[in-house]
């Protein structure tokens, strides 16, 4: 019995100094390589999973944002949201499946080698199992570290990217918008607002979109929920996108943003003959743009249906009266080819209030457009002037009656007051870059003694109590130019007024108007009832309408680029897919010096 005990001894210590010398090291290492393998194995199973699919959906959603959250309904830059998220999945799966499949390999060889008695003679193999488990903890640490480089890599190179991009654009944009003297408001009643960035409808669902710029959500595009691609700037096509105004919600013109709006009231009292000239002033300036070889157009349908019957009306004798205090613009998209950008192209705000608006400061203080722009149109009726009227016979009196005159109780300068005082309260004291006087009626103005003289503008105000208007103007304005206007109409005249009125760079054979209408050619409004309608036609009028402006979209709507159905952004998966090629790179690399490390290390204590 003491021999076989002995033996069993021997054969033990034998086991033992043969198992730790020859079979632990190659277990150990064996180990090692396995875990180390099955450790990146389960990293990259996972990963793949999240990262390598291009649908939206799987183990990590790309989601956009909900109804529920405050900003645009798009998809967030993948570094500022589902970046994050997919680590944070990828971690989830990969720690718990490592950590189990841990558990479960120990726990079988376990079970294998040491519930018996061989389990005495198998201690260097389990050991050796065991140990070698717990030293691929430092491979794997450095392949971690390896990923987390890889992700750190990628994401630093995207945002700066990203940064820059972000940065560029919205710096050209700047000049641009600076360069062009950008001005954005809306046309519509009760608001005229003034603001920086419209609301934009996408093209294919017709979500709104508050915050189309380069930010978190995107540098050169964002992409709306339903997976249409937008433009972040003007200069990158954004003006091709509905717009609507962020206070009022309704639609704006095309190419805001990319056109300077130009108000342009039409400021005067009841009577004062706005509505006429507005129609006359569209139709001249239409000529005057074809002449140039431009494009001009109204903006909405309504517009080109309500001056279709204001025209019609003309061509009769009487332009229907304006009843509305608080008016919606008309808006009329003019381009120029071969101009400066800055001034080649416009969108008219055409404002024309009824004369009533004009006769009440609460009612003029409402009409808050007048703080926006740079121009102004001042139609005076002369037979509202109270010195004009004292100073007619009573056989001009009923020459007037006749006509359809009637004698407004409404000074001009009363009118021309409210609005110098509305101007006022903005922050360069109401100067205008440019106003235009024109006086109406000037027909029946010369049949009168007052009016012989009527044609020298703006000396004759002096004598008929405008001369304060006069030197008001001449102090508060950088330019004025002075219309007398009556029949027959002068649309090359009114063209041209109306042109460098708007700051439209016309040809320079018709820029030039003087300081007064020619007497033989003077613009032309009616003001009698019994004036011949052909008369008071403009004198390049198509009767057939074919040469009358009408409505026009002078942009080239966006073409919607949409991600076929079920896919994630395009973004979210070259992210997705640099990540994955980095680290798996990264990865593979290190754990490759780490070996040829090793193995160097190895031969130096073999070689020794």
């Amino acid at each position: 019995m003491p021999l076989v005990v002995i033996f069993l001894i021997a054969l033990w210590l034998a086991c033992m100094y043969f198992g730790f010398l020859y079979v632990f090291p190659v277990v150990c290492a064996l180990t090692v390589a396995g875990a180390t393998l099955v450790g990146a194995g389960h990293y990259y199973l996972r990963a793949g999973r999240v990262l390598l699919p291009a649908t939206a959906g799987g183990i990590s959603p790309a989601l956009p944002a909900t109804a529920g959250e405050r900003r645009d309904p798009v998809f967030r830059h993948y570094l500022f949201g589902q970046a994050g998220l997919d680590w944070w999945r990828i971690a989830a799966f990969t720690v718990p499946a490592l950590w189990g499949t841990v558990r479960t390999v120990i726990g079988t060889l376990t079970r294998w080698l040491m519930s018996n008695v061989q389990g005495f003679f198998l201690l260097p193999v389990w050991l050796a199992a065991i140990v070698g488990t717990g030293v691929a903890l430092i491979p794997l640490a450095a392949a971690a570290t390896a990923v987390v480089g890889a992700y750190a890599l990628v994401c630093g190179a995207g945002l700066l990217l990203w940064a820059a991009s972000a940065l560029l654009v919205r710096g050209v944009e700047g000049v641009f918008m600076l360069a062009r003297r950008i001005l954005q408001t809306c046309p519509h009643p009760q608001c005229y607002a003034r603001f920086a960035l419209p609301e934009y409808a996408c093209p294919t669902c017709g979500e709104r979109h508050r915050h189309l710029v380069p930010n978190l959500d995107g540098a050169f595009r964002h992409v709306c929920r339903c997976g249409t691609r937008l433009p972040t700037a003007i200069v990158l096509g954004r003006f091709r996108l509905q717009s609507y105004c962020p206070e009022c919600d309704r639609a704006l013109p095309h190419r805001i943003g990319r056109a300077r709006i130009e108000p342009l009231p039409f400021v005067g009292g009841p009577d004062a003959g706005k509505t006429t000239f507005m129609v006359l002033a569209v139709n001249a300036l239409n000529g005057v743009v074809k002449e140039a070889r431009g494009r001009a157009g109204f903006v909405v349908r309504g517009d080109e249906v309500a001056f279709s019957r204001l025209r019609r009306e003309l061509r009769l004798g009487k332009v229907s009266k304006t009843t509305t205090q608080a008016p919606s613009a008309t808006m009329v998209d003019i381009t120029l080819p071969g101009a400066k950008p800055r001034s080649g192209n416009r969108i008219l705000y055409l404002f024309d209030p009824s004369g009533e608006g004009f006769t009440g400061a609460a009612q003029v203080e409402a009409m808050s457009y007048l703080t926006h722009g740079e121009a102004m149109l001042i139609v005076v009726d002369p037979f509202a002037l109270p010195e004009v009227q004292r100073s007619l016979s009573d056989a001009e009196r009923k020459t007037l009656k006749d006509a359809g005159v009637v004698l407004s109780p409404e000074d001009p300068s009363d009118t021309f007051q409210r609005v110098r005082n509305e101007l006022a309260a903005r922050a360069d004291g109401g100067r205008q870059k440019r106003v235009a006087v024109v006086v109406t009626k000037a027909d029946l103005l010369r049949r009168t003694a007052v009016g012989r003289d009527a044609a020298e503008l703006p000396g004759w105000f002096d004598g008929v109590g405008l001369g304060n208007m006069v030197r008001e103007l001449a102090r508060t304005a950088a330019e004025v130019r002075y219309l007398a206007s009556g029949l027959p109409a002068d649309t090359a005249a009114i063209g041209r007024l109306v042109a460098w009125l708007t700051g439209l760079p016309v040809p320079e054979r018709l820029a030039t108007v003087n300081g007064a209408a020619p007497r033989a050619a003077d613009a032309g409004l009616p003001g009698t009832a019994d004036a011949d309608p052909a008369a008071m036609e403009p004198a390049d009028a198509d009767p057939s309408g074919e040469g009358e402006l009408t409505m026009t979209d002078l942009r080239r709507p966006w073409s919607p680029g949409r991600r076929a159905s079920g896919l994630a952004p395009l973004s979210y998966r070259l992210f997705r897919w640099s990540l994955f090629a980095a680290s798996l790179f990264l990865c593979a690399a290190t754990l490759t010096l780490l070996v040829m490390r090793v193995w160097a290390l190895l031969s130096q204590v073999t070689i020794y």
